[in-house]
């Protein structure tokens, strides 16, 4: 009796949700107090309601068509769902390592998911039309074009050499595509949509960490207490579920329970010579290096400008200069690192924030001495297409990177635990270098960003590199790594990422972008812009052939008194900041307030 009577519920609440609309019945069943097994048997009992009342109803065959497709997709969804490298990665870290780790890894995937963007939009708008009027490469693959990006690859559309700068027109008199605009174009707006989702996620990371953060300390009790989904019933579910949440309680702990250390003026005065002494041996450091780069890549150009008995000592020779600085800036990161073991912080968020400014620091100069060298030394150099000679210096750079940064893994990680646990067991397992990982990442765009002007290709390149990067870094945690000894909250590393990714990365390539596009002449043999006195030219001379046409006169004026002013740019530049101080204002008062009325409720 029980059975049926259980049966005839079922049955009414299947007929309930098939009688409502479909947002009404997702957001019925989501509300339900049953486990998601649970939840997919009704859903497809419904679909199967709707299915059978569709087929009895001629008027309404339509409906009988599309529940089958919203059952597909559903499927699909989920399947998707699964097939994401992050889908279920994420927790576990989340779980075993802290919120101090896990920033590194949902950096790395908001970094990869920006150069899918970069690659389909560049390989949509420039690479594509590029197919249709490009010419048969008569070059030979040898296979050694895949380490130095020379050869075979300089006559395909990786490179900006290859790229015409005709008109393209399949059909006389039909629609044509300009190749010069194309290209100037898709890399302006790309930026410009770089720029703007940056800037959006420094604020929604700033709003969530920085402005809401106040909320945290009396959240302590309710995530305790009040947490628990009972809707979890799988058994690694519910272990990784506790992980997560002791992890989480730990970290909210050290928050409140933070150890304010006295030293005493002798150990003060030790303290501040060990952290000044360590600031000079690093500046010393970094000038060093820059200076070994500037005066390695000059003579690295002048070599290959005079040439070479055989071709694979040109081969050779091309690998110098990014195994070079892909050295600098792999091995000297640990030398920063045991810097900062030896001045003996109070708290590891310290020690990671003053290594990844350092990092910062060496890295950035790395990068400027090698963009002049690029933009004064080989863009005045005899070459028939600097622009390529450029392109392939970063595909090398990029490329020598990714490898440095797997064998970084392998030496740093893997050998560290084989040392730290068979040959000398006092060093334990190694700790994940989260300072040095997260450079390692905006070093990586940064020569992703620099070289889509001249390698349009170069973010599918870097898309398939943080990948396997992401893969490997992941085994690597799991396997070679210990969780932090001293468990900290990181709230605010994620908005130190991108902003550290926004300035000055993101920034300091606009500037080198900017240089290039309206200082430099482009080459008179190759690419799209050849023959003009700058890349930017294209653009003027579209908008002269528009001041004749009637129909586009708004363009003509939108190009004269906005983008051409500098007096909108002035006003857009003083409302942003006034918004930014407005915002900056509410955010003191609500502390204020928050405050005040923290002090009510002790009160």
């Amino acid at each position: 009796f029980c059975f049926l009577r259980g049966f005839d519920a079922e049955e009414d609440l299947v007929g309930s949700l098939a009688s409502m609309s479909s947002n009404e019945r997702v957001k019925a069943i989501q509300k339900m107090p049953k486990t998601m097994r649970q939840k997919r048997e009704i859903r497809n009992k419904v679909l199967k309601e709707i299915t059978k009342k569709s087929r009895h109803r001629g008027a309404q065959c339509t409906q009988g068509v599309a529940v089958p497709f919203q059952r597909f997709g559903n499927t699909l969804s989920e399947c998707f769902q699964q097939l994401q490298p992050w889908h279920k990665t994420l927790k576990i870290i989340g779980a075993e390592f802290g919120t101090s780790v896990l920033s590194y890894f949902v950096f790395l995937k908001w970094l990869l998911n920006l150069n899918i963007f970069s690659f389909l939009i560049n390989f949509g708008f420039i690479t594509i039309p590029q197919f249709l009027a490009a010419e048969p490469n008569n070059l030979s693959f040898t296979g050694l074009e895949l380490l130095t990006g020379a050869g075979y690859f300089q006559q395909t559309v990786l490179y900006y050499g290859f790229y015409t700068n005709a008109t393209i027109s399949k059909v006389e008199n039909g629609p044509s595509y300009n190749m010069q605009l194309a290209y100037i174009f898709t890399v302006g707006i790309y930026f410009v949509i770089s720029f703007l989702i940056l800037l959006f996620s420094m604020a929604r990371f700033f709003s969530r960490n920085f402005v809401k953060l106040t909320k945290a300390f009396s959240v302590n009790a309710s995530k305790l207490l009040c947490t628990w989904d009972f809707n979890i019933t799988n058994e690694k579910a519910v272990k990784l579920q506790q992980k997560n949440l002791l992890t989480q309680i730990k970290e909210d702990l050290t928050e409140v329970n933070k150890e304010v250390l006295n030293f005493s003026v002798k150990e003060r005065l030790g303290r501040i010579a060990t952290h000044l002494l360590a600031w000079v041996v690093f500046l010393a450091t970094a000038v060093a290096a820059s200076t070994g780069v500037y005066f390695l890549s000059i003579n690295n150009l002048e070599l290959f400008m005079k040439g070479y008995s055989n071709d694979l000592q040109r081969q050779a020779a091309m690998l110098v200069l990014p195994v070079i600085v892909s050295l600098l800036n792999t091995l000297i990161p640990f030398f920063f690192s045991w810097l900062g073991h030896l001045e003996k912080f109070q708290t590891p968020g310290q020690h990671i924030y003053v290594t990844i400014i350092r990092n910062t620091i060496l890295k950035m100069s790395i990068v400027g001495i090698l963009c002049y060298y690029w933009l004064n030394i080989v863009a005045a150099s005899e070459s028939q297409c600097w622009e390529t000679l450029v392109g392939q210096d970063i595909y090398r750079l990029v490329l020598v990177d990714f490898i440095f940064c797997l064998l970084g893994s392998f030496f740093g990680e893997f050998l560290r635990r084989i040392i730290g646990t068979t040959v000398c067991v006092s060093l334990g397992l190694p700790e994940f270098d989260i300072g040095r990982n997260v450079l390692d990442l905006i070093y990586a765009q940064t020569l992703t960003w620099i070289g889509i002007l001249f390698s349009p290709l170069l973010p599918g390149i870097q898309m398939i590199a943080f990948l396997i990067v992401f893969f490997v870094k992941k085994v690597s945690l799991m396997r070679n790594c210990q969780p932090p000894r001293k468990v900290w909250r990181t709230a605010q590393m994620t908005t130190s990422f991108i902003f550290l990714l926004f300035c000055p990365s993101f920034l300091g390539v606009l500037s080198v972008i900017g240089v290039t596009v309206w200082r430099l002449k482009p080459s008179e043999e190759c690419g799209p812009f050849r023959g003009l006195p700058s890349m930017y030219a294209s653009v003027d001379e579209w908008i002269q052939i528009l001041e004749s046409y009637t129909v586009s006169k708004w363009v003509v004026w939108i190009y004269h008194n906005l983008i051409s002013s500098e007096l909108f740019f002035f006003i857009i530049s003083t409302v942003v900041l006034i918004v930014i101080y407005l915002y900056w204002q509410i955010i003191q008062a609500r502390k204020t307030m928050t405050k005040l009325l923290r002090n009510q409720i002790l009160n």
